[in-house]
């Protein structure tokens, strides 16, 4: 019987929660696949998981779950996000990146702490309904006086229950410099530098089932200085954690980067520090094959946001070459103001679809890798696929009960070619360290209704102090 030690040494069981009757793809290294399976989870952890029902004779079972006509996967992963942006959707909707941008930051430069916690319980509710169990956000503005964002965020996932990356991002490069970031929403090089040092050794949980983490994270090429790209690289790494930034998103960013570096944004990374398997990229869309071979060569990964892409007219990103060649990619919902849903498990068929129009054609991409791509894909651009994105013993229990037995899936003859090619599954339930934080489709851990009033007085109170500036 598994059993847990407390603090004094003494052995106590281990609660257990028992699925039967579900198709499972487990996601594994094999794509393992049972077409009626179980799910054994004690406490935190993935106990077995395998074919038919689960074994006799298991001791502390406190739920029993009849996952009849539903498929089990792990949970998803996402790998880029702003949650500041759900309280500024639906604006500058037919803008290119450069000009939404300029179109944005005035308004952007205005958020508070208040503003950000109820984005960011937006933002992740949106995503726990939809089966993300592990979130995160890139969270680079930080206006003077705006009090103490980074811990609203982090409070806000924590109190939904899922699992959590802050990307702990920052600007140095505004206006007068020629980014395109108001003067006073960004920070000094020192500011910055300290304010994410202290962001890590407050909140960064390095342990296998942490719920917190947080990378390093300066914004972009044209919004953050040559010297905070480098010294952000090397804090980084004298740290222990990940970094991440945007790269290669547009075709004006590689102007741009050859217009002020005299190279390509790959190059660029490369000689600031940024290329390496502690190292994650947002979009990555315009990437020649020397690019996509340097990332492979290092190991760095890439945040595939296909949705955003399309929004902002960017591109579309190689990710058949990318993985033919190695690169680990996971799926980002991006920020809502430029991918208004919010949605992650919609992203694994836009990005079917969507390198469907690309030079593969049919062959770009399937359901199954569509799904890795928001699953282990995501755990290994994350650094955590030792402990997340695949339904293996061991792991810890981050899993979704996908429902297919609905009008909008039943005669669809393969479980994940309905999740993946479908509309949008319902969740019936999902665990994030062994648990429950959705239940029928409803948040455990918030209130959905209060939110949405916050999230639409938030955005009012931010619309209007940007009108009146």
């Amino acid at each position: 019987m598994a059993a847990s030690a407390t603090p004094d040494g003494a052995e106590v069981a281990v609660e257990r929660i028992v699925i039967e009757n579900a198709a499972i793809a487990t996601v594994d290294a094999d794509d393992t696949e049972y077409a009626s399976g179980h799910v054994v989870v004690a406490g935190k952890r993935i106990e077995s998981v395998g074919a038919g029902r689960a074994p006799e004779g298991l001791e502390n079972v406190v739920r029993r779950v009849d996952a009849t006509g539903h498929l089990v996967t792990p949970g998803l992963i996402n790998t880029h996000h702003h949650f500041y942006q759900w309280i500024t959707r639906g604006l500058a909707t037919d803008h290119n990146l450069f000009n939404w941008l300029t179109a944005l930051y005035p308004t952007w430069a205005r958020i508070d702490e208040q503003m950000t916690y109820a984005a960011a319980q937006g933002s992740l509710g949106m995503m726990a309904r939809g089966g993300v169990t592990t979130a995160m956000d890139h969270h680079y503005v930080f206006p003077r006086g705006s009090g103490d964002i980074s811990g609203s965020i982090i409070r806000a996932a924590a109190e939904m229950g899922v699992r959590f990356t802050l990307a702990r991002g920052s600007m140095d490069r505004s206006e007068k410099d020629g980014g395109l970031p108001p003067d006073f929403a960004v920070e000094s090089l020192e500011g910055a530098l300290a304010a994410t040092e202290e962001t890590v050794k407050k909140h960064h949980d390095a342990s296998f089932d942490a719920m917190t983490q947080v990378a390093v994270a300066p914004c972009s090429p044209f919004s953050v200085s040559t010297e905070l790209m480098k010294q952000g690289a090397e804090l980084g790494r004298r740290l222990g954690v990940r970094l991440h930034t945007h790269g290669s998103e547009t075709v004006e960013e590689e102007r741009f980067c050859h217009e002020l570096f005299g190279m390509g944004p790959t190059d660029y990374f490369a000689s600031t520090g940024w290329l390496g398997d502690d190292v994650w990229m947002a979009h990555c869309v315009h990437m020649n094959d020397s690019d996509i071979a340097a990332f492979a060569r290092t190991g760095t990964g890439v945040a595939h946001c296909p949705s955003s892409n399309a929004r902002l007219a960017a591109g579309i990103a190689r990710v058949p070459d990318m993985l033919r060649a190695g690169v680990p990619v996971g799926l980002g919902v991006d920020g809502t103001a430029s991918n208004e849903s919010g949605e992650l498990h919609t992203e694994l068929r836009n990005a079917l679809l969507i390198n469907r129009l690309g030079a593969h054609r049919e062959a770009a991409l399937n359901a199954r890798q569509a799904l890795r791509l928001g699953t282990y894909g995501g755990a290994q651009v994350l650094g955590r696929a030792a402990q997340i994105g695949s339904l293996e013993a061991g792991k810890l229990a981050d899993l979704v009960l996908w429902k297919i037995d609905g009008i909008g899936h039943a005669s669809i003859a393969d479980p994940v070619t309905a999740v993946v090619f479908g509309a949008a599954a319902p969740v019936t339930l999902s665990l994030v360290n062994g648990r429950p934080v959705v239940e029928d489709g409803r948040l455990l851990h918030a209130d959905e209704d209060a939110i949405a009033r916050s999230t639409r007085d938030e955005a009012q109170r931010l619309a209007r102090i940007a009108a009146g500036s």
